[in-house]
């Protein structure tokens, strides 16, 4: 049986990939590389262990031991954890990123890429298994927006796409077409929170592929979590980006948007 590996942060979607690849007849060796990963996602696979992010050297042995060549690296993991010391950096890791001339997503994770290739690790395209999460163009809920939100849709997705291009993050939250928050180190989750407050409800989420995305990591995802941060927001409306952006769950987080009012569209340039 051909084996895979799976790189995996917090959320649903390392379990969605894991159900994925077996149901494809492939075996799945995982690795979650922070705290507090999906607990179903042991079950889910055939090898798992429990590895940090910044032990690229223990990473790299356990995939080759494993006889994995080919790994997909999905799932949560904020860049934040490299500067709260809560991710312990072996020499490796350290010579890798010391040797960078910045700390921006892109270059670290290309930068690991090339690593994991030195090694004879290949880094699939992170939608490979699971393209059918990928929304269509176009209203996705019951209700559709508002004259109002539709403009601060358009406006967002245009402001999250230009942030995007200065690889700084993937969410905006917009109102009356004006910023109320960019996603930066914290998240997407602090992000809305922070827009949410200084918007006083009623804002638009926008979350888009960065331009020329690399399908390897960092894809854009909307999941239940995002729904509820956005409920806590008073968020009325999300547009994200079409056959661009993993929708994770897309069952509960129609739900919890019909339940909610909020409207999502799915978008394109």
């Amino acid at each position: 049986m051909q084996k895979i590996g799976l790189l995996a942060g917090v959320g649903r979607l390392p379990v969605e990939f894991a159900r994925a690849a077996r149901g494809m007849g492939f075996a799945v060796t995982a690795i979650a590389v922070v705290p507090g990963t999906d607990p179903d996602l042991p079950g889910e696979v055939d090898t798992f262990y429990a590895i940090g992010a910044g032990e690229l050297d223990k990473v790299i042995a356990t995939l080759r031991h494993e006889g994995v060549s080919q790994v997909t690296m999905i799932g949560k993991v904020t860049k934040e954890l490299l500067f709260s010391g809560a991710v312990i950096l072996d020499d490796r890791m350290k010579k890798l990123l010391f040797s960078l001339p910045n700390q921006n997503d892109d270059t670290i994770m290309l930068a690991l890429v090339k690593e994991m290739a030195a090694a004879g690790i290949g880094i699939l395209d992170q939608t490979a298994l699971i393209r059918s999460l990928l929304p269509p163009l176009g209203v996705l809920t019951k209700r559709h927006p508002s004259p109002a939100e539709q403009a601060d849709m358009e406006y967002g997705f245009r402001m999250a796409k230009a942030i995007g291009r200065l690889d700084i993050g993937q969410t905006v939250v917009v109102k009356d077409k004006a910023i109320m928050a960019v996603e930066a180190i914290e998240g997407t989750d602090a992000c809305i929170a922070r827009g949410g407050q200084l918007g006083r409800g009623g804002v638009t989420v926008a979350k888009t592929a960065k331009p020329g995305q690399d399908l390897r990591f960092d894809m854009p995802a909307v999941g239940p979590d995002t729904l509820r941060a956005m409920i806590d927001a008073g968020a009325t409306a999300l547009v994200m980006e079409a056959g661009q952006t993993l929708l994770i769950d897309k069952s509960a987080v129609l739900a919890l948007a019909e339940d909610n009012n909020i409207t999502i569209v799915a978008m394109e340039e």
